[in-house]
């Protein structure tokens, strides 16, 4: 009597696990389908709207225009994709040497007191809201520069792709650093044993072998920049044309 009690009592508890299992199984699909409606009702939204859009504005015209004057009803794009790529370029330009140079002096030069303190003080930095980095830009960074010889204007691309590619910095080095800290230890002592300095060690080994990540991290790191536009808009102003380096 006993052992069929216990049958049933397993019995009973297994159906229980099975309908928890299910209901987890379909909480999970619903959270994925979730995230697929809402990418494709953004795209589909979006598509509706260029649709319609292009049906009033010629496509020859936005992609290839020079001008953006609303009023005009010129909406040439040129002006927007040449701007942003120009802040993107000179971003990298900052972010991705010094990212990795922090991430190498973290990963295989710090002290663990030095990592302790200094790597989470990068990742502070990219809590910093986007408009502090614009105020920083527009009243103390385009000064600094104009002090170095730049013939700047008060709204420049130079000042906001500078302050752009230091607001980057701590995803590329923090990310990084995550991915040289990951590389086997054993590899590194391969190349101590056979006579390499720590340096060499670092761009012989560490860095080829955790290339992946950081090349990760300077997709991640531009994308951000590339969508960023507080601090555009504050440092470059609102003027849509043609850019120069040191005058919108």
């Amino acid at each position: 009597m006993s052992n069929e009690t216990n049958r049933l009592q397993l019995s009973g508890g297994q159906r229980s696990r099975a309908a928890r299992e299910r209901l987890y199984y379909w909480l999970l699909l619903l959270c994925a389908s979730l995230s697929v409606v809402v990418t494709v009702s953004i795209v589909a939204a979006l598509a509706i709207d260029a649709i319609a859009f292009f049906g009033m504005v010629d496509p020859v015209a936005f992609f290839t225009g020079t001008e953006w004057v609303t009023s005009r009803e010129q909406f040439g794009v040129l002006p927007l994709v040449t701007g942003t790529l120009l802040v993107t370029a000179v971003a990298a330009l900052v972010a991705v040497p010094t990212g990795v140079g922090a991430a190498v002096y973290l990963s295989e030069y710090a002290s663990p007191r030095a990592r302790s303190v200094l790597k989470p003080g990068l990742e502070i930095l990219a809590g910093i809201p986007t408009v502090v980095y614009g105020y920083l830009a527009l009243i103390y960074l385009t000064p600094f520069l104009r002090t170095l010889g730049f013939d700047l204007g008060t709204f420049n691309v130079l000042s906001a792709s500078i302050m752009v590619g230091i607001m980057i910095i701590p995803m590329v080095s923090s990310l990084s650093e995550d991915a040289m800290s990951a590389v086997p230890d054993s590899l590194r002592q391969a190349g101590y044993a056979l006579g390499a300095t720590k340096y060499d060690v670092s761009t012989g080994v560490v860095i080829p072998a955790a290339a992946s990540g950081i090349f990760a991290s300077f997709i991640l790191a531009l994308s951000r920049a590339i969508g960023e536009t507080m601090i555009v808009v504050m440092a470059m102003g609102l003027r849509p044309q043609m850019l120069e380096l040191t005058n919108p």
